[in-house]
């Protein structure tokens, strides 16, 4: 059974950065899109970012974009998720996903229903 393993979550104060990341235990893990996840205290989990297997492109949910990038080492089977300039509004649960299938549509990409594999998820929480 694959495992994703996320780790460098923590807490920071505002307009600090932090970086995740997670890494599946086999390859198989990582052979479709890897993306991020948040869920807020009291909130459903909301998509945050994406990338496909060749990383030729990337999708990000508008609350984010310009200030998290997403990226991933296939060697090690593992993504990253470099995030600056945080705000409160981005303390959460960050869970990492992965999927069976590569996805070109955003769309589908941004729905937690296109990932197979989950990781228990890293906490970020961001103090103002």
């Amino acid at each position: 059974q694959v495992q994703l393993a996320e780790s460098g979550g923590g807490l920071v104060q505002v307009g600090d950065s932090l970086r995740l990341s997670c890494t599946a235990s086999e390859r198989s893990g990582s052979r479709g899109n890897m993306a991020w996840f948040r869920q807020a205290p009291g909130k459903e989990r909301e998509f945050v970012a994406s990338i496909p297997r060749n990383g030729d492109t990337t999708y990000y949910a508008d609350s984010v974009k310009d200030r998290f990038t997403i990226s991933r080492d296939n060697a090690r089977n593992t993504v990253f998720l470099q995030m600056n300039s945080l705000k409160p509004e981005d303390t959460a649960v960050y869970y990492c996903a992965s999927s069976l299938t590569i996805y070109y549509d955003r769309q589908l990409a941004s729905r937690d229903q296109s990932y197979y594999y989950w990781g228990q998820g890293t906490q970020v929480t961001v103090s103002s």
